[in-house]
Order: C-alpha cells, then sequence, then structure tokens
C-alpha cells in the first residue's frame, strides 16, 4: 500500500480521543475562529510531523528511554497543573482576538502537544519504513486534520453552550490521567 494512504489511515485512527482533540474543542469554544485554528493546527503538523519523519530515527537511537519516559511524565502533569490556572483573557472577551494572535496560540500549542505523542512516534516509524519523507509527512498530516478538524468546527457551532471552567477540568484530568499512564512505562522501563 502507498506510504501515503497508510500515515493517513495509522494517524487519523490514532488521533481520536488523543488530547490534541481536546485542544481542538477547547480552542474552538475559547476563540470561535475555525479557520485559523486550521490553519495552526496544518502549520504545526507539518512543522513536527516534518523534524519527527527528518530526525526522529537519529534521536530515537540517541535519548534513553527512561529519561524520554520520566520527561513525557512530568510534562503531562505540569500541563494538567496549568490548564486549572486561570488565564488572563477569562474575564475579556476572546473574540477580540487577531486571527494571527489565534493562529499563533494554536500553532505553538499544536506543535508542544504533539512532542512525543503517539502520532509523532508513529510518523518515526513510518518514515523509517518506508523512507519517504513527503507521502509519510503529507499523509500525517492529513490524518491529523481528519481527526481534529471536526472538532474544531462541532467546538465552534456549539461554543455558547460549553462552559470553559469545564473543558478547562476536563482537559486537567486528560492530562493528569495521561502522566499517570505515562508514570506507569516509566517505572516499567529499565
Amino acid at each position: 500500500m502507498h506510504p501515503f494512504l497508510v500515515s493517513t489511515a495509522l494517524v487519523a485512527l490514532a488521533e481520536i480521543g488523543d488530547k490534541t482533540q481536546l485542544l481542538s474543542l477547547f480552542l474552538a469554544a475559547r476563540y470561535r475562529a475555525p479557520l485559523p485554528i486550521i490553519l495552526g493546527i496544518l502549520a504545526a503538523t507539518l512543522a513536527n510531523h516534518g523534524v519527527a519523519a527528518g530526525v526522529g530515527d537519529m534521536l530515537a537511537h540517541t535519548l534513553n528511554p527512561r529519561i524520554l519516559n520520566w520527561t513525557v511524565v512530568l510534562s503531562f502533569i505540569a500541563m494538567g497543573l496549568w490548564i486549572l490556572v486561570p488565564d488572563k483573557l477569562d474575564g475579556e472577551d476572546v473574540s477580540k482576538r487577531s486571527s494571527r494572535s489565534i493562529f499563533l496560540t494554536t500553532a505553538l500549542s499544536f506543535f508542544l502537544a504533539e512532542m512525543g505523542d503517539k502520532t509523532q512516534v508513529a510518523t518515526v516509524a513510518l518514515a523509517a519504513r518506508f523512507s519517504e519523507w513527503v507521502p509519510v509527512v503529507a499523509g500525517t498530516t492529513l490524518g491529523m486534520l481528519l481527526a481534529n478538524v471536526p472538532a474544531v468546527l462541532f467546538g465552534h457551532r456549539f461554543a455558547n453552550r460549553l462552559p470553559i471552567r469545564w473543558i478547562h477540568a476536563v482537559a486537567a484530568v486528560m492530562f493528569i490521567v495521561l502522566g499517570g499512564l505515562a508514570l506507569r512505562t516509566a517505572l516499567l522501563t529499565p
């Protein structure tokens, strides 16, 4: 099967229920501007998966798995706690944010959220397997969009009905649970 199709299908399926879908929903509810959010997701995914496909194999061989696992644990827990800290924009009219600002916020958030994520690891493995950078990065990026664009459109459409505090609490719990799952892996890694 063609690397593009395999990459698209695997990443789209791996992204279902992933933390970036929650991030998509959160950003859509908060900013109510689907186009800059979708473009931010696209830019972040291209950059992140491009790096993963280009240098991921080298990094996988040089980093100690135990150190990588503990870094992931601490990152998830820190992100979960950070989400609970009130944002300065919570009391402001976020509709006054520029499209550029929303794009940059989305791109940075997605790029960081994808660091060490299963789709980034999948991109590394797919690039190593097929040795075709462009089809793999294009496929994994399309897979990300197939999984996350509906969350952006859903979140934008029903943003008036979604309480931001509830979304913050759910996101925090999910990141902390992911941190707990990563902790189990870190403890089992010799």
